[in-house]
């Protein structure tokens, strides 16, 4: 597949009404060497002006904010994106690959992507399983990194909702359970261990009707990048067992999940808030039409609906199965 129509809402509904809503989203697919973000659209309800900038990881940002009361907020980002076929990754490179490492590391700005972070962080438990997988430097890098992909992949069991957005590593370490979000922290921990630059990535992962990730297909995805001499940064998907291809479709970069959540606010009031999420992403071979409308599933435009009603009219809705806000 070459191109990708996605679709990716959000719901934010509270018990009582709040004040105000602040809100910024990370949910603007990239333009890099690999793919190119052709539209993107982000709407909001209630109505609101959004605004944006880059940060400095050159991820793509929107912020807006609400103020006046609303018991809901539902925010729907639409991207149509182009993706080029990368080059294929070799098995291993020469075991030379070390020292150029690390002169490419020496001459670089790279101490952000080796140093620990808010999640990947090398705790006792993560230094016992790099102990256990024998996560040394040895061979040349590329072939520890496909080694250790796999290793990951085979460590841990993928369980959806069985961690938190907020957990730390030694939870699915001790359980060996987890989801993608487990995993890329994990490899990412365990590659700067051994003074490798990894970076985590979100974004999403196409499913055809061939394909069988274990990763769960309608919700955001995250997975690796390592840095690796003459090849720059390549992707890894220890969750699947995969290097990071065509399917792969690239929102955020950063150091962990602490830097690229897709939604990240505050609301002024005192009242509890429920999150649902959905996902859609299709794929085509040729380009659709830029104008081009996405189905809308019937569950969804209720939700819209819902939001744009006066707090006194608001409607009932089925119950519908909560998910919490982090890639699975």
């Amino acid at each position: 597949m070459n191109f990708y129509s996605i679709r990716h809402l959000t719901r934010f509904r509270y018990q009582r009404a709040v004040s105000e809503s602040i809100m910024e989203t990370r949910m603007h697919p990239r333009s890099d060497y690999s793919q190119h973000c052709l539209q993107f659209s982000l709407s909001v309800s209630p109505r609101c002006r959004v605004f944006s900038y880059r940060d400095h990881y050159g991820n793509n940002v929107q912020h807006f904010d609400i103020p006046g009361d609303h018991d809901q907020l539902v925010i729907v980002a639409e991207s149509l994106v182009e993706q080029h076929t990368p080059n294929e990754v070799p098995a291993s490179l020469t075991p030379d690959a070390w020292a150029a490492l690390d002169a490419i590391v020496k001459e670089g700005d790279f101490a952000e992507m080796l140093l620990p972070s808010t999640f990947a962080v090398p705790t006792p438990a993560l230094l016992e399983m790099a102990r256990e997988l024998n996560v040394v430097r040895r061979d040349d890098p590329l072939t520890v990194v496909h080694e250790l992909n796999k290793q990951v992949y085979e460590y841990f069991e993928y369980v959806p909702r069985s961690t938190r957005v907020d957990s730390p590593i030694d939870e699915a370490i001790d359980s060996r359970q987890g989801v993608c979000q487990d995993f890329a922290h994990t490899m990412i921990a365990l590659l700067r261990h051994i003074g490798m630059p990894a970076r985590y990535v979100s974004g999403y992962l196409y499913r055809g009707r061939g394909d069988h990730d274990r990763s769960t297909p309608d919700a955001s995805h995250a997975w690796v990048e390592v840095l690796l001499p003459h090849l720059n940064w390549v992707g890894f998907d220890p969750t699947n067992d995969l290097i990071a291809h065509n399917r792969h479709i690239r929102t955020a970069v950063g150091r962990d999940y602490a830097d690229v959540p897709p939604t990240r606010g505050v609301f002024r009031g005192k009242t509890e808030s429920e999150l649902y999420v959905a996902v859609q992403v299709e794929g085509s071979m040729d380009a659709p039409p830029l104008d081009r409308k996405l189905p809308i599933p019937d569950d969804w435009s209720v939700l819209v609906e819902r939001a744009q009603q006066p707090l006194e009219r608001a409607i009932s809705l089925p119950d519908i199965q909560q998910m919490q806000q982090q890639q699975q």
